[in-house]
């Protein structure tokens, strides 16, 4: 592997992450918060240490797919550590494994926290928490290849990382990659803004409005509120978020292409079209059961708090207005199903994703008609109308099987460090590797992860990252192979 780049990339990282603590700074003082000290110190370190390794190792080398492979695993972990001095410095997380925890689900866009009195942090560590979901959320590393002038190796080191508008069959919307990414953040960023101007329409102040509007688009879930968004107690909040984070599970270069006017290009997207019809589906079966069993007085209610949850836990957000566990159990039963479910490939979402259900299901319903109907026929899988070669079917395959396999065997581990009941150390596997944040039972939407041992917490962290690294690009640095050259 070319360390030399390598280490010159780190040292771009940590000087994007801490000229990205300015906002939170500013923040601080606009408040007048005890923070400061605690920002400022940490900006200087990170910022200073970056360049310094940026100095020492100035050459750059061309990338191969191992050098971005490393990058994008290992990126992030630096990133988070470092994301944790603020906290760690000013006392409120004073253990460095919950600082990372708490990091490492905010850049993962996870949204599960160990803070048990949210309100009670100052505004500048609010908000630097919220940033973490809108840096992390586009990908961290797409917003530092902007800062690097490495060609073919940021191609690499882009498809290294779990990035919207790299949709599982390849697809690329501009030529260059930089001109790609420049789109993906201006689309990113103009959906930030609109739905902070909206929610501050309804009431929202401006500090609380860009902060969801952070963990909406981006599809992450942290709030200003120990209640979440059920503090404003708002249905006009309660729908524009539930838009957002509708638009944030979309692919984003379906964006692209309705700006371009291409309406039929999205027309016919085929994960679109799923995405579509199965949020409808949970959202009008939720609603009708708890209207059924009287849980609100109106169907309007029912809709609107069913619409909620439902969004909220297939896009992976984990915001929420209401306790769900205390709903009937058959709405219990499809929210859980929808965890494992997520929303589009190359959105800001994680999850297993609807494109490689699309793609089972297709594969499946091609071999029953060859094996059973017509054997000397030859039936391709075709998506967005076009043939899907074998080795991608192949993935999306090992991709499911490989989730639920963590999901059962994550589940057995954290029973073992913790003295919790299967059901909630497998939700708590469940919410942390599809990237939800709140889970079921001792993880629900009215707990948090604070009681759990560190083992578990760093075991939960390892799970945040494979998840939003689309898995076998963190998974591969475990074949020995991998460290051959």
């Amino acid at each position: 592997m070319n360390y030399r780049s390598i280490l010159n990339v780190f040292g771009v990282l940590l000087v994007v992450t801490g000229s990205s603590m300015i906002m939170p700074i500013l923040c601080s003082l606009w408040f007048g918060g005890d923070d400061l000290n605690a920002l400022i110190i940490s900006a200087l370190i990170t910022i200073s240490l970056g360049l310094v390794i940026k100095h020492v190792y100035r050459k750059n080398y061309d990338f191969s797919m191992k050098d971005g492979l490393f990058l994008a695993t290992f990126g992030w972990v630096m990133i988070s550590a470092f994301s944790a001095l603020p906290f760690i410095l000013h006392g409120t997380i004073p253990s460095f494994t919950d600082a990372f925890f708490e990091m490492m689900s905010g850049y993962t866009t996870t949204g599960a926290t160990i803070l048990t009195d949210i309100e009670s942090v100052p505004h500048g560590l609010l908000f630097w928490r919220s940033q973490t979901h809108l840096l992390g959320g586009m990908g961290f590393l797409t917003l530092t290849l902007l800062f690097l002038p490495h060609g073919m190796g940021g191609v690499r080191i882009f498809r290294a990382e779990s990035s919207p508008g790299q949709v599982i069959t390849g697809e690329k919307f501009k030529a260059r990659n930089k001109d790609t990414m420049l789109w993906l953040w201006s689309i990113y960023l103009a959906l930030n803004l609109i739905q902070t101007v909206l929610l501050q329409f309804g009431g929202m102040s401006l500090f609380d409005a860009l902060c969801h509007a952070f963990g909406t688009v981006s599809t992450s879930g942290y709030s200003t509120r120990n209640a979440s968004v059920q503090a404003f107690d708002s249905a006009y909040i309660d729908w524009v978020i539930i838009v957002f984070m509708f638009l944030g599970g979309i692919t984003f270069g379906l964006f692209y292409q309705f700006i371009k006017g291409d309406f039929r290009g999205v027309a016919k997207n085929t994960e679109f079209r799923w995405y579509l019809v199965i949020v409808l589906f949970f959202v009008m079966a939720t609603s009708l059961v708890l209207y059924g069993s009287g849980s609100y007085a109106t169907f309007t209610d029912c809709l609107r708090f069913g619409a909620f949850q439902v969004v909220s836990l297939l896009t992976t957000t984990g915001f929420t207005t209401a306790n769900y566990e205390l709903w009937p159990q058959a709405a219990i039963m499809l929210l859980f199903v929808v965890c494992f479910i997520g929303a589009c490939a190359g959105s800001t979402t994680s999850g297993i994703k609807i494109v490689h259900y699309a793609l089972i299901f297709k594969y499946m319903y091609a071999t029953m008609r060859r094996i059973y109907v017509q054997p000397m026929t030859v039936n391709s899988v075709r998506l967005n109308g076009r043939p899907v070669e074998a080795g991608v079917i192949d993935l999306a395959v090992c991709y499911f099987i490989v989730n639920i396999l963590l999901v059962l065997s994550g589940g057995c581990l954290v029973v073992l460090f913790d003295p919790v009941d299967y059901l909630s150390a497998m939700s708590a596997v469940i919410a942390s590797l599809m990237n939800i944040g709140p889970g079921f039972g001792a993880v629900g939407p009215t707990e948090n992860y604070a009681f759990l041992s560190n083992a578990s917490k760093w075991f939960l962290s390892w799970n945040m990252l494979v998840g939003r690294l689309e898995m076998f690009s963190a998974l591969v640095i475990f074949l020995p192979d991998f460290w051959k050259k």
